[in-house]
């Protein structure tokens, strides 16, 4: 399973992602985005497309498999 995640210092609030996707993004008062907490992996997975739009490329797909309970 892979998950968005959006590294906060390389945005630069220019609203591309929230605007296009506001099923899975978001964005703070001085307009940092983030990825909702309730966006699902199916929403998320519709906008991986949202990685290459990004001007800063803040936006990335982490691996995000829990690991096995030892």
């Amino acid at each position: 399973m892979s998950k968005l995640i959006i590294q906060s210092e390389k945005c630069i609030a220019c609203g591309k992602c929230y605007l296009n996707y506001p099923q899975v993004f978001d964005c703070e008062d001085d307009g940092i985005a983030f990825v909702q907490e309730d966006a699902t992996e199916q929403d998320q997975k519709m906008a991986r497309s949202a990685i290459f739009d990004c001007p800063t490329r803040a936006i990335e797909e982490v691996d995000h498999t829990p690991s096995p309970s030892q």
